[in-house]
């Protein structure tokens, strides 16, 4: 079976791609097997930040104490090792995301640091395969891209659910026209970081409606039902607890790497609404894309190009959540003609994995270029395949 894209061909360009892609992965696999074993073994949690706010999340919550108690989630953080200068951190996804992070009550800090990046990583693997699987097993390496996508990296090593939200995108894609009701299901996944999701869901919903397919919106329902109602069951003040916590935690006095952001803090850093007004235009844009498309809309497709805009759009977006756009970035590597723009590709997540292997802080000011970064490297790939205006992806055949 051969697919629409082989970097077996023996051509210079062809052998630097692959020269690239090896690169970039090897390092990546290298850098993944170091912190698998290493980290939890030597009990240096420092760098998995967001891990140590979950487990003490968790902690909380197996106690029936308050997930949102300030002093107790600080005690909690500093026992685990995190520096006292971060002050106290809250678990800033919705409520309905507390039953993600009970099992971690069950254990230690280091147990749950393995168990929680195994998980990920198995997120990240499960992901890039049904990636593959989409476009029909291709005979090459473009799938490592995947493995070695540096903002997947990030999200593995301070343990954030970005990948969570990766894994819950590719079940939709995969599953939305077999198995629409279980494509819902996955969506669950994806709530647990909305606001990643305000344009590509503007669109999903109004598709919803014109496809009449409404066995999605009921597994979405079925899910979101499902962990509110456990929630409850775990604190039933936790929607009060939440609403205080966003009031008093003073995010919008940090520096979020993301376009939204430093547009708000360039033109009036007091007016929170400016940070919101991307993702609406956005929104508007979305919806006007979608409409000409509607009868012949393909998710697996047209889905990349939304994903990309929900991204750069979002009003916060850490560099750990464009994980999210593994399966826009994959699907252009596939399409694409170039191969130098493989190799653009790869090359691109080098500086961030050698920092991580390096173990340099690089100033979050410095990460505004990467969302901008992949949406543009995408159009490119799409005009170098002469895709149509709609889309369209590699065909294996037999």
């Amino acid at each position: 079976m051969t697919s629409g894209t082989d970097l077996s061909a023996a051509q210079p360009g062809n052998d630097f791609a692959e020269l690239s892609i090896a690169t970039v992965a090897g390092l990546a696999f290298a850098l993944i097997a170091v912190f698998m074993c290493a980290v939890p073994i030597a009990g240096n949690l420092a760098g998995a930040r967001d891990f140590v706010v979950f487990w003490a999340t968790g902690q909380q919550l197996i106690r029936h104490a308050n997930p949102y108690d300030a002093a107790a989630l600080a005690r909690i953080e500093q026992s685990a090792g995190l520096n006292p200068a971060y002050g106290v951190l809250y678990m800033r996804n919705p409520p309905w995301a507390l039953p993600l992070v009970l099992p971690l009550g069950l254990v230690g800090v280091r147990i749950g640091s393995l168990l929680w990046s195994m998980v990920l990583l198995a997120c990240l693997l499960v992901s890039g395969w049904l990636i593959w699987l989409m476009h029909g097993r291709p005979g090459n390496r473009l799938h490592w891209l995947a493995l070695s996508f540096a903002p997947a990296l990030v999200c593995l090593f301070v343990g954030q659910t970005a990948l969570f939200a990766l894994l819950g995108l590719v079940l939709f894609l995969r599953l939305y026209r077999g198995s629409p009701f279980l494509a819902g299901l996955s969506l669950w996944l994806c709530a647990l970081k909305p606001h990643l999701f305000l344009p590509f869901g503007a669109v999903l919903l109004a598709w919803i409606v014109v496809s009449k397919s409404y066995r999605i919106l009921a597994g979405a329902m079925a899910a979101m039902a499902a962990s509110l109602a456990l929630t409850w069951l775990i604190d039933p003040s936790a929607w009060s607890g939440y609403s205080d916590m966003m009031r008093a935690s003073g995010i919008e006095k940090e520096f979020i790497p993301c376009l939204s952001v430093a547009m708000r803090l360039w033109l009036s850093p007091r007016a929170m609404w400016l940070q919101y007004l991307p993702a609406a235009v956005a929104c508007a844009w979305a919806l006007a894309w979608f409409w000409p498309r509607r009868h012949a809309w393909d998710w697996s497709k047209d889905g990349s190009l939304l994903m990309l805009v929900s991204i750069a759009a979002a009003p916060y977006c850490w560099l750990y959540d464009q994980a999210l756009a593994v399966p826009a970035l994959l699907q252009g590597a596939y399409l694409a003609r170039s191969r130098p723009l493989l190799a653009i590709l790869a090359l691109a997540n080098l500086p961030i994995e050698i920092a991580l292997m390096c173990n340099i802080r690089i100033t979050s000011a410095l990460y505004l270029w990467t969302a901008p970064a992949w949406f543009a490297w995408y159009l490119f790939a799409r005009a170098s395949a002469g895709m149509p205006r709609a889309g369209r992806t590699a065909v294996a055949t037999d």
